[in-house]
């Protein structure tokens, strides 16, 4: 592993999940540890938990010694799956919030396991093409913060295309099925889906390359999962469904914004033009914090206007979080990393997923207390 720290991150983008303390934490020269078997005292269920929680490995450990399933959880960046949780939780629960009765629970269920399947087989497709396209060195960013799955020797190229392809077909088992149950939307969802998966990078389209990587992401995360979700729960899909969507989306695409602000250099270098390459750090870093701040108020306007239950309000409980990271945006990106930060070079990418990672949770939890004791406003009774 060269020594150096590694982490992984998601969708292909590495959207990465960070703890909170190891951004408030004073920068440091880098640590460069020699390459070590993982240390006994990390149980395998151990190193599965901190990989889930960090997207990380424990520093100094030799990725070949990795159990299998250690390795798979890197390959396929499952520390970020959470996002797809949630925007698949997030659709099953509106969908619940309207008629508990009318809401089909297996078919929600599936809906949910694919979109977690698609975005595995997107993390890997992402790879693969970048490699093959030439993008993926041992120099770039991607081999400084994370363990390429065939860079750093974990699997073969052929491997990885194997992996790809099974799960590839594992969500078109399910798209089929329930195309049978629903009908043709499901389609429409799936491949659109698909779409922006296979052609964020992949030739000739590349939609990371001109810009197009974010508003994709915005559209994948939010009316795609989320409205698609919703569809395969209860057959239908009302036209403020959409609108719903779209407080969570514009959390996880300041997560992909938030990354992409971090490798704006090297990113120019290999003429690879993401939004914030094309208008600039300081432009881009305000727009991430502008689509930030205006979660809160987007998803107020949802609740006055009766789309959405109040209780949903309870994400005023991330505020504190906001702050903190809107602060670190504010500032320049360290020169060193803190002690102890599994990511680097990347920098403003955690503090965008950990705000995103907190208020999604909290509006998951107020659409759960929406359906447990619902409120109606008393200007809409």
């Amino acid at each position: 592993m060269d020594g150096k720290r590694y982490d992984v991150g998601a969708h292909g983008h590495s959207l990465t999940a960070v703890p909170a303390r190891a951004l408030c934490r004073p920068a440091a020269a880098p640590v460069h540890h020699p390459e070590v078997q993982p240390r006994m005292s990390i149980s395998r269920v151990a190193t599965w938990r901190f990989i889930l929680e960090t997207a990380s490995v424990p520093v100094g450990t030799n990725v070949a010694a990795l159990d299998w399933g250690s390795k798979w959880l890197l390959i396929t960046r499952a520390g970020v799956f959470v996002m797809t949780l949630l925007s698949g939780l997030i659709g099953a629960l509106l969908a619940v919030g309207v008629d508990p009765a009318g809401v089909n629970y297996w078919f929600a269920t599936l809906a949910v396991v694919g979109i977690v399947i698609a975005h595995a087989a997107n993390n890997m497709i992402n790879d693969y093409f970048d490699l093959e396209s030439g993008v993926d060195t041992n120099e770039y960013v991607r081999a400084q913060y994370a363990p390429h799955p065939i860079l750093s020797g974990m699997v073969s190229k052929r491997t990885l295309a194997t992996a790809i392809l099974i799960a590839n077909l594992v969500d078109l088992a399910i798209m089929a099925y329930l195309t049978v149950e629903r009908g043709w939307p499901v389609v429409a969802f799936a491949l659109g889906g698909a779409f922006v998966s296979f052609f964020y990078v992949a030739p000739p389209i590349r939609l990371k390359h001109h810009g197009l990587g974010e508003p994709g992401v915005f559209i994948v995360w939010g009316p795609l999962m989320i409205g698609g979700t919703y569809f395969v729960a209860t057959g239908g899909i009302p036209g403020w469904v959409w609108i719903a969507t779209i407080p969570y989306a514009i959390l996880v695409t300041t997560v992909l914004l938030g990354k992409h602000v971090d490798k704006i250099e090297p990113d120019r270098e290999k003429g690879i033009h993401t939004l914030p390459v094309i208008i600039g750090e300081r432009p881009a870093k305000l727009l991430t914090m502008g689509m930030m701040v205006a979660f809160y108020p987007i998803l107020l306007g949802l609740v006055l206007a009766g789309l959405i239950g109040p209780w949903v309000l309870v994400v005023v409980l991330a505020l504190p979080r906001l702050a903190f990271v809107l602060g670190i945006f504010r500032k320049p990106k360290p020169e060193a990393p803190p002690p102890d930060y599994p990511i680097w070079p990347l920098w403003f990418v955690g503090a965008a997923m950990i705000h995103t990672r907190l208020a999604g949770s909290f509006l998951v939890l107020g659409l759960i207390v929406n359906i447990i004791l619902p409120v109606t406003l008393p200007w809409l009774a």
